[in-house]
């Protein structure tokens, strides 16, 4: 059995499963937000079912947070007394939640081994540990919540082997870009991706990765956890995990090899995250806004990158760069590293942790015609706003040397 296979099987409670079966499973974690969990709290409460287990549900209130309008005011309050009332105890909100897929992380929510479901898309991100973890619908939510389990098919897999090292402002994000350039959209439409040869990389990087396996319609991405892993988890938890290996005749549908010293700084190109290219072939692009933050790229190495290129410079005139930190200790680290002032001095503006204007949310929405390089996960039709705007996917390093130059830029062009 491959990686995914095997923690599968073992929360299924079977000896071995095989692509295409049908599985209930005990899941570890149950994750909703302000827009996904009120959908679940209400088939609950039609069908009269109850939580559980409380401790196995986090909800985190960050998609449409601190509140843009009355309706999404309503659905995080309807949250908050479904928190209240079944004492979950992971429920985070304005000014202790951060982005869901930064937060969980850091907590220490996702290990190595489990099996975590979430009505998010990219739930995914948790794969960066070496967990099994996958967005599902709000139904499957509120079943997960009240039974503890869930059913799945099981995903044939891709094993992609990373070799070689980065070049420097190479990042995780050029590695998924890169990847999903290769596969397309639906080049692992309900597959796992599973990730060999990553040793040299960050867990940032590694949660990057996961975070966007969906792009190319994977089921999940998921790295085995090793001793990278264990530093990163060693004071964010002391619960028992397994870190689970793949068998040594796995089976995989497809093979493929990145070599991360070929690999240069990558940009997605509008409307999809394969349509990709060098950020060097791309300079022409003028834009109007540089987002930096989202659960894909707003941990604190992320505002390290971008402050690296913004020291000394200046946001060029005519473009809006918005950063946002993807927790309250993402944006704690910042501020004692002096990184808030360097993004407060070229120019940027700081939010508060949000999902923000990754969906169109708030917090940097976009209009007719307007460009936009953002470190976000999605460059869909209307994604970010109007729907005759245009987004340009890309890592913080080439967002902010973007904002500085007023076009997209390849970092060491700047520096």
């Amino acid at each position: 059995m491959t990686l995914t296979q095997t923690i599968l099987a073992r929360k299924a409670g079977l000896p071995s499963v095989t692509p295409g079966q049908l599985i209930k499973a005990k899941v570890d974690l149950v994750l909703g937000n302000d827009i996904t969990a009120p959908v679940a709290i209400r088939e609950m409460e039609t069908h009269g079912l109850r939580v559980s287990d409380p401790d196995k549900i986090a909800l985190v209130l960050d998609h449409f947070t601190p509140n843009k309008d009355i309706a999404s005011a309503a659905q995080c309050a309807a949250v908050r007394r479904f928190a209240k009332k079944n004492r979950i105890k992971h429920f985070y909100d304005v000014g202790q939640m951060g982005i869901e897929h930064v937060l969980l992380p850091e907590l220490g929510l996702a290990a190595p081994g489990e099996l975590i479901i979430g009505a998010d898309s990219h739930t995914c991100t948790y794969g960066g540990l070496g967990a099994f973890a996958a967005g599902v619908g709000s139904t499957d939510m509120a079943a997960g919540m009240a039974s503890g389990e869930c059913w799945l098919r099981v995903p044939e897999a891709i094993k992609v082997t990373l070799a070689g090292s980065l070049r420097p402002y190479v990042t995780g994000k050029d590695i998924i870009l890169s990847l999903i350039g290769n596969l397309g959209v639906d080049g692992a439409r309900y597959m796992s991706l599973e990730f060999f040869g990553a040793e040299s990389l960050s867990i940032d990087d590694r949660l990057t990765v996961a975070n966007m396996a969906i792009e190319c319609g994977a089921k999940n991405g998921i790295f085995p956890a090793d001793g990278v892993t264990l530093g990163y988890l060693k004071g964010r938890t002391d619960r028992e995990f397994v870190t689970d290996r793949p068998d040594p005749g796995a089976v995989y549908a497809r093979e493929v090899t990145v070599r991360l010293d070929a690999l240069e700084p990558t940009v997605a190109r509008p409307h999809l995250p394969s349509n990709v290219a060098p950020a060097s072939a791309l300079s022409g692009v003028k834009i109007d806004q540089a987002v930096i933050g989202s659960c894909t790229n707003g941990r604190i190495s992320d505002l390290r990158a971008a402050a690296e290129i913004l020291r000394g410079r200046k946001v060029a005139n005519g473009v809006r760069c918005i950063v946002i930190p993807g927790s309250q200790s993402v944006m704690l680290d910042a501020v004692r590293e002096g990184l808030i002032e360097v993004f407060l001095e070229a120019g940027a503006a700081v939010s508060t942790p949000t999902c923000g204007p990754c969906l169109g949310g708030h917090m940097g929405i976009l209009s007719e015609g307007e460009v936009c390089v953002s470190t976000t996960n999605r460059n869909f039709v209307g994604r970010m706003g109007h729907p005759q705007s245009y987004i340009y996917l890309a890592s913080p390093s080439v967002a902010a040397a973007s904002a500085v130059t007023g076009t997209i830029t390849s970092p060491e062009a700047v520096v």
